[in-house]
């Protein structure tokens, strides 16, 4: 049972088709963390180029899928929606490692947790699994920002 559908993670995310990398989320404790789910399909646009014999989804892309996650925590721990105040921008990625490939048919479940806020800057932790293992790992900064 999803915590949030995708039409709710629409409402918190400005993010669209190609780009949006969130299908739902299956568990938020506000100020703490989030889990949430990318289903892998070869419909995805980027695999006919990466790599058309091998597809693999790319790691920047699960990096991307993280801080998305990231990004509905926050909106939601602060009670925000992106028409409120604006986006959460990355700022910062520190020791990002990619563990396996993910590919067609995989489904992502992203884990991040809020290490701390401190003026407007957010610092978490955030883990990529499928079936259980470990695909990716990385400490994540944003930041809020005001409409453009």
């Amino acid at each position: 049972m999803s915590v949030m559908d995708i039409e709710q993670v629409m409402q918190y995310l400005p993010h669209r088709y190609p780009f949006l990398l969130i299908d739902k989320v299956i568990e938020l404790e506000l100020g703490k963390t989030i889990t949430a789910i990318k289903n892998v399909t070869i419909n995805e646009p980027f695999f006919p180029g990466h790599f058309p014999v091998s597809p693999v989804m790319p790691g920047v892309l699960i990096l991307e899928a993280m801080a998305q996650a990231a990004a509905i925590l926050s909106f939601k721990t602060k009670n925000y929606t992106p028409e409120d105040i604006g986006i959460v921008y990355f700022a910062g990625i520190d020791g990002a490692r990619f563990k396996k490939p993910v590919k067609p048919g995989d489904q992502l479940v992203l884990k991040v947790d809020i290490v701390r806020e401190m003026r407007g800057i957010w610092k978490y932790t955030a883990r990529a699994e499928v079936d259980g293992a470990l695909v990716a790992e990385a400490e994540l900064m944003a930041t809020l920002r005001d409409k453009p």
